[in-house]
């Protein structure tokens, strides 16, 4: 078993070969592999391993769950003339943490972060024939430069934090591209003009034609001679289709730059957060998110398949839910596709625990990776917004730097200023935010109401965050981006928030109070409540982790769906 769909659909070329699949991989428990030349084409690994999934996992056929500093993949690859025509690229949709590509023994390139795709041009390295492929992943939870999110820096889970991953845990593949070509784009849509406007970066000279299509019906073309570089092309559409939450609503796109034709698509939609409310093409629309941790437990942090990434959309809609946090995580490109598809709403996060906020260094181990990620994603029509930080809570005694955190706020508004970003989920808020947000793991819905008395009567409010309270200026958007997490299992070692109910009804009236207070608010314009499925020993979720519903869907989709005052 393996994954074998195209890890990018919205930058699709047919010339590409997935190299998934059954790969030589070793364990460097001393980190030495580069001293015994692990690398060259002659040396052979001590075990095998199921690509992408994680050493950790037990998709992998490996399955060991202790700290791994180091270890090693290799596999090889036929390549004919044909395919070396052109251009050569090795992709890597995520590699935990550090990582080295070697190609036919010389090193090909490094990437630093565990989360986002990166490529390499290995023209240069490759030749018609077999070819060996090798990469050198080195990763350390523990270290207070490298973000973790929620994998575990002790030898066993805990609390809320897991199973651990290590290397490769997205798909790897090869392209084969014209010298002549679309190196990356960037789409803004005008939903009133009607128009799509294409930043494209390319290399050599050519007409870039977007050729925009809807449901197989010709909206548009337009075309525009470029030198290579950067070219901006504005296209109008002859049709508008606007993309809507639970419904989606997408153009097929079709690029062309000399011989290179790249498959794509997008959603034309408009975005706004104002007086309280969030807009969509307009209209106010209350976010009913679920938070989606996105483990899985035979994969960890890699689906099984893809019909199960789509499956975990479709199981939060049946719950009454339109839209999720993507927390702790950065969530594979599949995931992204289908949520444009199905018009889901989701806040892009980055897995920024474990690494230590509270020192002026902590930059250089977010906002390189995170950049990188807001340059991914941004054309997906799905992401309503951006939080780098989730709960950054003293560390040693140590307050964060708030300066790191204003950093990373304006370079995100710098990269993409056509979507909010919170500057730090829950806590703690410093001077720069689009959005306030709250975390309450009250569990009764008399008291968890009273904790938003002060905003409703006076337009402010204080979380109680110790003598760090923060005050709120009753203007911002106001989010309350968890709670709940109402405990329901039957492990005596699992944990949920609060003391769990007695009963199924208990259950269900404690639900529908905390989330009657929410929806009553008409000063806040979104709820995120924790969690979709259970992970590990955290039993809170509506879902068991092998994904069987709790409670009867229907009943939880009446809870969540029913009017908010904020809407129109």
């Amino acid at each position: 078993m393996y994954r074998c769909e195209h890890p990018k659909p919205q930058f699709q070329r047919d010339a590409w070969i997935n190299l998934n699949g059954e790969w030589q991989f070793e364990i460097d428990r001393g980190n030495s592999g580069v001293a015994r030349k692990l690398y060259e084409d002659a040396a052979v690994l001590g075990s095998k391993i199921n690509v992408p999934f994680c050493p950790q996992c037990k998709l992998s056929g490996v399955e060991d769950k202790d700290f791994m500093t180091s270890v090693w993949y290799k596999r090889e690859v036929e390549l004919t003339e044909e395919q070396l025509s052109g251009n050569v690229f090795l992709h890597f949709g995520a590699v935990d943490y550090w990582a080295t590509v070697y190609v036919n023994g010389k090193r090909a390139g490094k990437h630093k972060g565990g989360y986002v795709s990166f490529k390499f041009d290995v023209t240069e390295y490759v030749h018609a024939g077999k070819n060996t492929i090798c990469l050198h992943a080195e990763d350390d939870e523990r270290n207070r430069l490298i973000p973790r999110g929620k994998q575990s820096e002790l030898y066993y889970s805990h609390g809320c934090d897991y199973t651990r991953t290590t290397g490769i845990w997205q798909t790897v593949w090869m392209e084969f591209v014209p010298k002549t070509y679309i190196a990356k784009t960037k789409y803004l849509m005008d939903a009133e003009a009607c128009t799509l406007t294409i930043i494209a970066d390319l290399e050599g000279a050519g007409t870039l034609t977007a050729a925009a299509s809807f449901d197989g019906a010709d909206c548009g073309t337009a075309s525009i001679e470029c030198a290579g570089g950067q070219a901006v092309l504005t296209l109008k559409l002859t049709e508008k289709h606007l993309w809507e939450v639970n419904k989606g609503g997408l153009y097929d796109l079709k690029l062309t730059y000399g011989d290179d034709v790249v498959n794509s698509y997008f959603g034309l939609r408009s975005i706004a957060y104002r007086d309280h409310k969030f807009f969509l093409n307009g209209k106010s629309v209350f976010q009913r998110l679920i938070l989606d941790q996105g483990f899985y437990p035979d994969g960890v942090y890699t689906a099984p398949s893809d019909a199960e990434l789509e499956a975990d959309i479709d199981r939060s809609m049946a719950m009454g839910f339109n839209g999720a946090r993507l927390h702790e995580k950065i969530f594979e490109e599949r995931f992204l596709y289908h949520a444009d598809k199905k018009g889901y709403l989701v806040w892009g996060e980055f897995p920024n625990w474990g690494l230590d906020h509270s020192y002026a260094d902590s930059i250089y181990g977010i906002l390189p990776e995170w950049l990188e990620e807001v340059e991914r994603d941004f054309n997906h029509p799905a992401i309503i917004g951006w939080c780098p930080f989730n709960e950054t809570w003293d560390m040693g005694g140590r307050k964060q730097w708030d300066d790191v955190l204003n950093l990373v706020y304006s370079a995100t508004k710098s990269a993409d200023p056509t979507r909010p970003c919170i500057d730090t989920s829950g806590n703690y808020h410093v001077n720069k935010t689009d959005v306030y947000d709250v975390h309450d793991y009250e569990q009764d819905p008399a008291k968890f109401a009273e904790h938003f008395s002060d905003y409703n009567e006076f337009g402010t409010m204080s979380n109680g965050l110790g003598n760090r309270r923060q005050h709120y200026d009753g203007k911002t958007p106001f989010f309350v981006s968890e709670y709940g997490g109402i405990r329901w299992t039957d492990k005596q070692d699992g944990w949920g928030y609060g003391n769990a109910p007695k009963t199924e009804e208990e259950f269900l009236a404690r639900l529908k109070g905390l989330t009657d207070v929410l929806l009553d608010d008409d000063r806040i314009f979104a709820l995120c409540y924790t969690q979709l499925t259970d992970v590990e020993q955290e039993q809170n979720g509506l879902y068991t982790y092998d994904r069987r519903p709790k409670f009867d869907p229907e009943v939880v989709h009446a809870i969540f769906s029913r009017k908010a005052a904020i809407e129109d």
